[in-house]
This record gives C-alpha cells, sequence and structure tokens, in this order.
C-alpha cells in the first residue's frame, strides 16, 4: 500500500509543533525534557563545542547532534564526555556530565578558575628560535600541566630557521634539562615533513592542545595537524545551525590518528593562575624526592640553612633555572 501523503495544512502543523517545542526547549529546557523523559533512551557522547546554551555532541557513531544542557549539571565544556537524550526533532539534550580525568581552566576577570576544556591527556608547549623562548612560560605551562594531571611535551618548532648543525645542536642543548626529567621533546619544521611524524604519533589516541607564546607558529601547525580542519568547520556549523562562528569557542577536531585536538584563541593563550608554594613545589616534577628534607617546614629554598633543594641544585639534580623560576612564579 502506497503511504499517505500529507497534505501543505498538516505539514504546516507539523513543523509548527516542532518549532514551538524548540522553543520550549530554548527557553525551559528542564519543563521540555520532563515532558518526555519517558520515552527517551540515554547516550554518551562527546562535547565538541559549546557556544552559549548550544552543544554540539559527537555521537558513539560520530554524528554531530545539536544539544542544550540542563541547568542543574553545571559548566558543560569542551571535551566534556556526556549523557545524553535524542528528542523527536533530532536535537538533544544534556542530562549529565561523566567524571572528568583533568580540566583545563584560567582565572577570569573576578580570579575565579573558569574551565576552557575537559579530559585533556597531553599538553604540547611550542617554542622556536625566533621568538627567543621563555623558560619562564616553559616552567608556568609544566606546572600547570603537572597540577592537573596532563602529561607535558615539548615541541620546538621552525627548526629550519636554524640552517647550521652547530646552530641546532646548541638551541636544543639549552633545554636538555627538560629531557632529563622525563619530558619528551620534538624538534621539527613544517619545512621538513619527516620531522612531525613522532609528533604525529605522540598525539595519536590522545586529546592534546598546542600552547605557547605568540610567534611561535601554532596555527600552521594546526592547519598541517588539520588538513580536513575546515571540513570540519562545515559539519559542526551544519549539525549547530549557528554559522562558522561557533569556531571562536574551544573547539574538539578529529586528528588523523584517532585522536583529538582542542584548540580555541583562548585556549592557545592558556596562562597558570594564583597557586601557593606548596602546590607550586609539588608542580616542578624533579622537587618532589627532595620536599620535606629541608630543616625548616615553611623553607622558600633561597637563603635558608640546610635547604635540600638548593643541595639539590649544587649536586646537578635540579638545572638552576628551574630553581629561579620557581622563585618568579613564587613571587619572590
Amino acid at each position: 500500500m502506497a503511504k499517505r501523503r500529507l497534505s501543505a495544512r498538516q505539514i504546516e502543523r507539523i513543523q509548527a509543533i516542532q518549532e514551538r517545542r524548540r522553543e520550549r526547549l530554548a527557553a525551559r529546557p528542564e519543563r521540555a525534557l520532563a515532558e518526555l523523559d519517558d520515552e527517551l533512551e540515554p547516550e554518551e557522547g562527546r562535547v565538541v563545542v559549546r557556544h552559549g546554551a548550544n552543544l554540539a555532541v559527537e555521537d558513539a557513531h560520530g554524528h554531530l547532534i545539536h544539544c542544550l544542557a540542563r541547568q542543574n549539571i553545571g559548566h558543560v565544556v569542551c571535551g566534556d564526555r556526556v549523557v545524553w537524550q535524542r528528542l523527536p526533532d533530532g536535537q538533544g539534550v544534556v542530562t549529565a556530565t561523566l567524571p572528568r580525568i583533568s580540566t583545563l581552566s584560567r582565572p577570569d576577570y573576578s580570579g575565579r578558575d573558569k574551565p576552557l576544556a575537559a579530559n585533556l591527556t597531553r599538553l604540547a608547549i611550542l617554542i622556536a628560535p625566533e621568538p627567543e623562548p621563555s623558560g619562564y612560560l616553559i616552567d608556568q605551562y609544566l606546572v600547570a600541566a603537572e597540577l592537573i594531571g596532563v602529561e607535558a611535551i615539548l615541541v620546538g618548532n621552525k627548526m629550519d630557521l636554524l640552517t647550521g648543525a652547530e646552530e641546532r645542536t646548541a638551541f636544543q642543548a639549552r633545554f636538555a634539562h627538560y629531557g632529563a626529567i622525563g619530558y619528551r621533546t620534538f624538534w621539527i619544521s613544517l619545512l621538513e615533513p619527516e620531522s612531525i611524524g613522532g609528533l604525529v604519533a605522540e598525539l595519536a589516541g590522545q586529546t592534546s592542545v598546542l600552547v605557547g607564546q605568540s610567534g611561535v607558529g601554532k596555527s600552521s601547525l594546526v592547519k598541517r595537524l588539520l588538513p580536513d580542519q575546515e571540513i570540519q568547520i562545515g559539519r559542526l556549523s551544519q549539525a549547530t545551525g549557528l554559522g562558522r562562528h561557533t569556531t571562536s569557542a574551544a573547539t574538539c577536531y578529529r586528528l588523523s590518528g584517532d585522536g583529538f585536538l582542542i584548540d580555541s584563541p583562548g585556549v592557545r593563550s592558556f596562562r597558570l593562575g594564583d597557586i601557593d608554594r606548596a602546590d607550586l613545589q609539588q608542580g616542578f616534577r624533579e622537587f618532589r624526592p627532595h620536599l620535606g628534607r629541608c630543616r625548616f617546614g615553611d623553607c622558600r629554598h633561597d637563603q635558608e640553612p640546610d635547604c635540600a633543594i638548593r643541595q639539590a641544585v649544587e649536586d646537578g639534580l635540579i638545572a638552576p633555572e628551574r630553581l629561579a623560576n620557581f622563585h618568579h612564579l613564587l613571587g619572590d
């Protein structure tokens, strides 16, 4: 039997009902969802981007769904794993967030931490021969990574600016103390494609962010790691119906190696917020074996006698520039 064709009036009524449902959901998601709770099956997904009250959620099959979040579940951010329910019109409502393994945040204007992204596993810190690298900034990023439980790596970009082998060796030697305490380091140039393979392999299967000072080539590296970025942006725009400006917010892109790269201007300019001395010490991983061995419990590792940290510096176990940056971060 042939399917019954809907009249223009019936189609118009259905569309009007769906539009009213969308308006109720946008204005009162709690009430709209309560009307449908018994009919909806919960699913898990990953938040790809958040723009205001609107979320793009990737389901288990890689499809993107435009969702809104319940008001009582807290601040949902890019990278969050969530429970969501699909509405009859194809959109969805996020009903819960799953526990995070890490949260990247930065202070807002009032000094309170504002989450930027969740569930990171790699923090890639970019440096380059130009502009002159800042060890102080590198150590800020490393402390932040240690405190949020994310593995940090150091990426020396634009190595083609150093034309001679001696220049490259001298530049790399300036950062050898990071490798000595377990931070993996990659030396790359976008003009030397074979140099990038190790970094690509490192990011495969991970959820990563790129950070670093202006001018080190973050945008160019993102384009190399995401050759289909424009296609992904188009999919997001189509899924959310909000246009391409959605990606001004932190966005979780798929890497070719089955990993993810979270990117936005805010994430790239991430900085360490206020931190007390005890947490700061823990952020310097090579300090940890020596903590608690100073004569004084409140030792600032400066001029105090019998300081275990300063003794470790003298013994070559801690790089002097790391202790100097510790004092800089501490505000000494």
